[in-house]
């Protein structure tokens, strides 16, 4: 036993991040302080100081995303007539204004954020999903035996967004093999249509991955930590009819919470 009444100890070494992460969380934050925050810098003193006219928005913010909204639907506009001329850009610029004036689009609350990473991993989801899929469903055309039989699900969802929702539709549609054919807005029901289910397993199995995707678009958009519900309605969960308990089911559905309670 040592005479000296507090024996040394070595200090703990910090634990980092591992290489990888850090590597990327260095980049991200190199991009945000070099170019992001310029370019709000710059954005914030013109919308201080230049006066945009109603007939434009009235607003810095409005007119650049009109701007966009005229430029995407020229876009459009000469990818479905598939040649890039002079007078399809001047009349498809005509056509996006004319849209753009008489059929305007309600705005989209965005009420969440965005993490890098787990758009990421979700975009390699979607990859990984498609080519699966697009082999089962090549496989049950040319298998013998009984033709397939589909099947419409119902399913939850807990997504509070509607932005984040259709997102989610669309991921859905994408993937060989299943169509979102309804979705109950109120209570944030899909009725999903799916190629090839026979038994009651497989029926699990496709709830399953639908929760895995309703998982990733949380954790990618809309994380319960970081959400601000949007001015336009100001109301929370009563607006977007998801309770506070089924984000929990989702909560606990994570395999990262799960292995903190195990090792609890």
């Amino acid at each position: 036993m040592s005479n000296t009444p507090y024996p040394y100890k070595p200090p703990a070494k910090p634990v980092g991040k591992r290489p990888i992460p850090a590597f990327f969380g260095r980049l991200w934050r190199g991009a945000l302080v070099g170019f992001a925050w310029p370019t709000t810098i710059a954005f914030v003193w013109l919308h201080n100081h230049l006066n945009v006219p109603k007939m434009f928005g009235g607003d810095l913010r409005e007119f650049a995303l009109r701007i966009w909204g005229v430029v995407w639907l020229t876009g459009v506009w000469l990818l479905l007539w598939g040649d890039l001329s002079w007078g399809n850009l001047i009349v498809g610029v005509l056509v996006a204004v004319l849209v753009m004036v008489l059929l305007p689009l309600p705005r989209v609350p965005v009420e969440g954020r965005l993490h890098p990473m787990a758009a990421l991993w979700l975009l390699m989801t979607l990859v990984y999903n498609f080519f699966i899929s697009s082999a089962q469903v090549a496989w049950a055309a040319i298998r013998p035996g009984p033709p397939p039989l589909g099947a419409v699900v119902r399913v939850h969802v807990a997504i509070k967004s509607d932005l984040v929702l259709t997102l989610a539709v669309d991921y859905l549609n994408l993937v060989p093999g299943t169509m979102v054919v309804e979705i109950d807005h109120l209570r944030r029901m899909l009725y999903i249509h799916v190629f090839d289910v026979r038994t009651q397993r497989q029926v699990d199995q496709f709830r399953k991955q639908v929760a895995r995707v309703e998982r990733d678009f949380i954790r990618a958009f809309e994380r319960d930590s970081e959400w601000h519900p949007s001015p336009y309605h100001g109301i929370d969960d009563d607006y977007h009819h998801v309770p506070f308990a089924e984000r929990e089911r989702v909560r606990e559905r994570s395999p990262k919470l799960r292995r903190r309670k195990e090792k609890r």
